[in-house]
């Protein structure tokens, strides 16, 4: 069952607005609402475990369960589980609710063969979930491969995974960022190992353009004027601003 459509409603006009803190910033399509995604998996996917899932989020940013953060939250996976029909009460923590209260962005699937169904679900530092989740998704695990160590899947750094470098790009531009074995979160969160993105845009005669996203946002829209640049992220510790991660930079040819 899903739940009430007025409370949907009401946390959608609660949403808090991204300030634009660079001119490069846009605000997100009136059509793109909250929500969590995967952004490896699709419906109807077969695959191997173990496996590397990657999360997704819009309009919110991303805070580990240290103290309560405005418009952040943390992950949660659900397997085989529809969605609360409270969401005043806490998720529980079991296989079926998987947490990711550090600030992750992925996990490693281990499944034995067999279908599943998964869905995201953001929630609070007390585990309260927000009305911002995926659409549940239903996968195949053909085989489990017991030779591979899900530990070595998990290497860290960060990436942009979208734009594609190379392609033609119209502004706004939608940049989505990940993080690899690494703690994502608002800069409030001054916890040793928890960072937050910088975007950095290099243009040939013109200084460097850096773009942190304190809030522990992991997707952005920009607007930046016409022209080319080389585009890479950088995931930066919140306590003491050390680079915690650098990504490859991408090519990124800006056309009206």
């Amino acid at each position: 069952m899903r739940p009430c459509l007025a409370w949907i409603a009401a946390a959608l006009l609660a949403a808090p607005a991204l300030a634009a803190d660079h001119p490069w910033l846009s605000s997100p399509l009136r059509t793109q609402q909250p929500e969590t995604y995967f952004t490896n998996l699709r419906d109807g996917d077969r695959i191997e475990t173990p496996f590397v899932l990657k999360f997704g989020l819009s309009r919110y940013g991303l805070a580990p369960i240290v103290k309560p953060v405005e418009g952040a939250g943390h992950h949660h996976l659900l397997v085989n589980r529809d969605l609360p029909l409270d969401f005043k009460k806490p998720l529980p923590f079991n296989d079926q609710y998987i947490h990711f209260g550090k600030g992750q962005m992925e996990t490693v699937l281990s499944f034995v063969p067999g279908t599943y169904t998964l869905r995201l679900l953001l929630a609070d530092h007390k585990h309260i979930p927000y009305f911002i989740y995926s659409k549940p998704m239903t996968i195949t695990v053909t085989k489990k491969n017991e030779d591979v160590d899900p530990k070595s899947l998990i290497q860290p750094g960060v990436a942009i995974l979208e734009p594609r470098g190379g392609e033609p790009q119209h502004t706004p531009l939608r940049v989505r960022l990940h993080a690899s074995g690494l703690s994502v979160g608002h800069v409030d969160i001054q916890d040793q190992g928890v960072g937050h993105f910088r975007l950095i845009a290099e243009r040939a005669g013109a200084p460097a353009e850096r773009i942190d996203l304190v809030k522990g946002l992991t997707e952005v829209w920009l607007a930046p004027p016409p022209g080319s640049y080389k585009l890479r992220v950088e995931l930066v510790q919140n306590v003491d601003q050390q680079v915690m991660a650098t990504s490859a930079p991408i090519d990124l040819d800006v056309r009206r």
